[in-house]
């Protein structure tokens, strides 16, 4: 009788944890850079926050260090429902939304001041829009630094000549590209996470990042020539499958809304603080940092405006926002 006893309490047991689990909903976040990227730990932030405002009803799991795949691979992922969310670069994301690219132009934002005043006004609104499009939603801009270019030894930028022929690693999109091809370069696509090798190898002579970045993946370490010229200033973005998101109850709609904002202010913030810091440990590391003059590569790209005629309304509402 005992042992009925225990077993029927095994059971109502058993029969009780499926429905508290399912009062949980649980949804998966790949982000492809690793724990130390001020982006991811705005990430954990976020997760932090979606919890303490759903109460415990939503869990955001963080996957990182491309755990799930470098960006182009995710934005998949996300649009078909494979994941919940994924954080990426603009630069990627302008292959599947077009507008996008308006903010991943060489030289389009004149500051820090102007990039936010954009990305924070009815312009970076509308383009958050069309992301519904292609099934994605998207939530407040985050800061991914100012990209610039790094090579290998025996290999320094000391003027645009310098880049004639080199082949340099670019983010697989046709804007990226083409700026390489009118600054002389040899664009040579491919994902984040084959670059540290392609360096080490010479199968590329150099990239282009920002300084975070360029510390925390330790590219500094196999092209230790760091020349500052800031051709691109892309923002990055947390994105959600559409359907997911609007399947979800208001209020969970409304807490990772609110969560999402709260979480990409913070991570400015950061990044502006950890591109200072990480420029100093890359220089302690061993890599030369410089200036540069970087007239002639704005002259150079000049044409790659025209090429995109379908961007000119927007670049000319961006410019009238300096």
């Amino acid at each position: 009788m005992k042992l009925r006893h225990t077993m029927l309490g095994l059971l109502a047991t058993a029969a009780i944890l499926p429905s508290a689990v399912s009062a949980q909903t649980v949804l998966r976040l790949a982000e492809n850079q690793p724990d130390s990227n001020p982006v991811t730990v705005a990430m954990y932030r976020f997760a932090e926050l979606v919890k303490e405002y759903t109460a415990g009803e939503v869990e955001v799991q963080v996957f990182a260090g491309a755990q799930l795949g470098q960006e182009p691979e995710t934005i998949e992922q996300a649009q078909a429902g494979i994941v919940d969310f994924t954080r990426v670069n603009s630069v990627g994301l302008a292959n599947v939304v077009p507008t996008m690219g308006a903010f991943t132009l060489p030289y389009v934002f004149a500051d820090w001041d102007h990039k936010y005043r954009v990305l924070d006004g009815d312009i970076g609104a509308e383009v958050l829009e069309d992301l519904a499009d292609v099934g994605l939603k998207g939530f407040a801009y985050m800061d991914a630094g100012s990209r610039s270019f790094y090579t290998v030894e025996g290999k320094p930028i000391a003027s645009i000549d310098d880049l004639k022929g080199m082949k340099i690693r670019v983010q697989p999109a046709p804007i990226s590209i083409r700026m390489m091809e009118l600054l002389g370069a040899v664009p040579t696509p491919m994902n984040y996470g084959e670059v540290y090798s392609a360096l080490q190898t010479g199968v590329i002579d150099g990239a282009e990042n920002d300084f975070v970045s360029y510390e925390t993946s330790a590219h500094y370490e196999v092209a230790p020539n760091y020349v500052i010229d800031a051709h691109l200033s892309p923002p990055a973005l947390l994105l959600m499958n559409k359907a997911r998101f609007d399947g979800l109850p208001p209020e969970q709609q409304e807490a990772i809304t609110k969560a999402a904002v709260e979480s990409a202010m913070f991570e400015r913030e950061i990044m502006r603080e950890a591109n200072e810091a990480a420029r100093t440990t890359v220089v302690d590391g061993g890599a030369v940092v410089n200036e540069i003059d970087n007239a002639p590569f704005q002259a150079a790209v000049q044409p790659i405006y025209e090429e995109f005629p379908d961007l000119t309304p927007l670049l000319d509402r961006i410019a009238a926002e300096k």
